[in-house]
C-alpha cells in the first residue's frame, strides 16, 4: 500500500522544513504526498524573515477538493499559526475525513527562534486539534506550553505526555532533542497507557533544520501504509537519523537534512 498523506502546513522557501520537507519525507518513504498550504514564509537556514497568510476559506477549499477526489490514509498538520486557521482545519477534517488518521505536529517556534504560533492559538490547538489526533509530536518547549508541565528529564516528559493524553489523542510522543544530554531520548505514550523510549547518541551538527516536520511526516507515512504507531515511529526515527548524518551542509545557519535517502528496512529495538 503506497499510503496517501495529506499535509496541512506552511511553506518553507528554504526547502528544509515545512511543507517542502514533508513532501520529500513522504516521497522518500514510498508514500503519496498531497498538500494544503496554510501560510507562506520567506526563510532560509538563518531564520524566518516574513510570513504571508493564506485565507482560511482557501485553506478549507484545498483540503476539501483533495479529499473529495484523492482521499487520504493519514492527515498530517504542521504550521497552523492562528486560532482561526486551527478552527477551520479541525472543522474541515471532521466534516470531510471522519475516521482518517491524524498526526499533529504542533509547530510553535522555528529552529531560528521565530514564533510560528500566535499565543492565543494554543487554546484552540489543545481544545480542537490535539483531541482528534492519532499521534501528536511536540518537542520539549511545545509539550511544556501545551501541558503546563515543566520538562527537564524523562520523568517530566512522561508527566507531560500523560497530561496531554488526557486531552484525547491516541498517542503522544515528546521529542527530547532540546534536553541537554549526550543522547537524544524521545518518549512515547500509546495504546492502553503503554510507554516506550527511543534513545540514540546525539549527532554533533548544526544541520538539523526541519527534523520535527520530517519526523512527523515520516511517521504519518508509516501510519498511512498500515504500520502501527510504534513501528511507524521507529522507521521515522531511523529515516531522520540517516538524513541528519548525510546532511548536505548547505546554508550559514541551521542547515537542511538529506531527505533523498530511503530506509528500506528497520528494526524495533527494546
Amino acid at each position: 500500500m503506497k499510503g496517501r498523506v495529506l499535509i496541512i502546513a506552511g511553506s518553507d522557501s528554504g526547502g528544509g522544513a515545512g511543507i517542502q520537507a514533508d513532501i520529500k519525507a513522504v516521497t522518500a518513504l514510498g508514500g503519496y504526498a498531497m498538500t494544503a498550504l496554510t501560510a507562506l514564509t520567506a526563510q532560509n537556514t538563518e531564520g524566518v524573515v516574513a510570513i504571508h497568510d493564506v485565507p482560511v476559506d482557501f485553506i478549507a477549499q484545498q483540503v476539501r477538493v483533495v479529499l473529495d477526489d484523492l482521499g487520504a490514509d493519514c492527515i498530517k498538520t504542521g504550521m497552523l499559526h492562528r486560532a482561526d486557521v486551527i478552527e477551520v482545519v479541525a472543522d474541515t477534517i471532521a466534516e470531510c475525513a471522519p475516521g482518517v488518521f491524524v498526526v499533529v505536529d504542533p509547530v510553535m517556534i522555528a529552529k531560528g527562534g521565530a514564533r510560528l504560533l500566535e499565543t492565543d492559538a494554543v487554546e484552540a490547538l489543545t481544545e480542537r486539534l490535539v483531541p482528534m489526533a492519532t499521534l501528536v509530536t511536540p518537542n520539549v518547549p511545545e509539550a511544556e506550553a501545551l501541558s503546563g508541565v515543566g520538562i527537564s528529564d524523562g520523568s517530566g516528559a512522561e508527566a507531560a505526555a500523560r497530561t496531554l493524553a488526557q486531552l484525547g489523542p491516541d498517542a503522544v510522543m515528546i521529542k527530547g532533542g532540546h534536553l541537554v544530554s549526550e543522547t537524544v531520548t524521545d518518549f512515547l505514550l500509546f495504546g492502553d497507557c503503554e510507554t516506550k523510549t527511543f534513545s540514540t547518541p546525539r549527532i554533533d551538527t548544526r544541520h538539523t533544520h526541519g527534523t520535527g516536520c520530517t519526523l512527523a511526516s515520516a511517521a504519518a507515512t508509516g501510519i498511512a501504509q498500515g504500520l502501527s504507531v510504534l513501528d511507524a515511529i521507529a522507521r521515522a526515527r531511523a529515516y531522520v537519523i540517516k538524513a541528519i548524518e548525510s546532511a548536505p551542509g548547505f546554508g550559514r545557519g541551521h542547515g537542511p537534512l538529506d531527505h533523498a535517502h530511503t530506509v528500506a528496512t528497520f528494526e524495533t529495538k527494546d
